[in-house]
């Protein structure tokens, strides 16, 4: 009899696991459900957009001390910094840094992390209706356990403003080939 129970539960938690699932993946799609995000490959990228996608996106970002073209100015007068992993000064800085040091510029606090990054804001997919001040995020620029690896600022006319690890702090265009093919979205923080 206490076998038969201990196995009852097994099955009961295995179905609950399953439905958990299912769920996860109805409500992504429900929240999203005329997207299509670019450059996913694979069923494993697929349900990593799906997890992230489920697991809180689209906060708001208390942006009341700046506009659009004045991040855009302060995240110029970081040109040519170089790259380094973890940094946030003009000594070196990496992708999530530059944002984290120029939204900080106007006391709007970011986290130090790309993929946290990307749960600010309205989440637009392709590069069409991009406006000045949208935050562009790549995926599969680098190996690491995080599914969202890069952040940059749009700065218009179909470039953005981002740190490379060979160039630093830079100015690239959406369609230069290597980033094009790993965009996944934007998020809008300025209406």
């Amino acid at each position: 009899m206490i076998k038969i129970s201990i196995i009852e539960k097994g099955k009961h938690i295995i179905l609950l696991v399953i439905l958990c699932q299912l769920l996860i993946t109805y409500c992504s799609r429900r929240l999203y459900p005329d997207r299509t995000f670019q450059n996913i490959e694979s069923p494993a990228e697929k349900r990593r957009l799906s997890d992230f996608l489920a697991s809180g996106t689209e906060k708001e970002l208390n942006i009341r001390n700046a506009t659009s073209e004045e991040i855009i100015t302060t995240a110029r007068q970081y040109l040519g910094v170089p790259h380094c992993m973890g940094g946030t000064s003009m000594k070196c800085m990496d992708c999530s840094g530059l944002l984290v040091t120029v939204f900080g510029k106007h006391g709007i606090r970011l986290p130090h992390n790309s993929e946290e990054q990307a749960r600010y804001g309205k989440i637009l997919t392709g590069t069409g209706n991009l406006k000045k001040g949208d935050l562009v995020f790549f995926i599969r620029s680098y190996r690491t356990s995080y599914f969202i690896t890069h952040s940059g600022i749009y700065t218009g006319d179909n470039k953005f403003i981002h740190t490379s690890s060979s160039n630093g702090v830079t100015i690239t265009s959406m369609d230069d080939p290597w980033w094009n093919e790993k965009f996944i979205f934007a998020t809008r923080v300025f209406e």
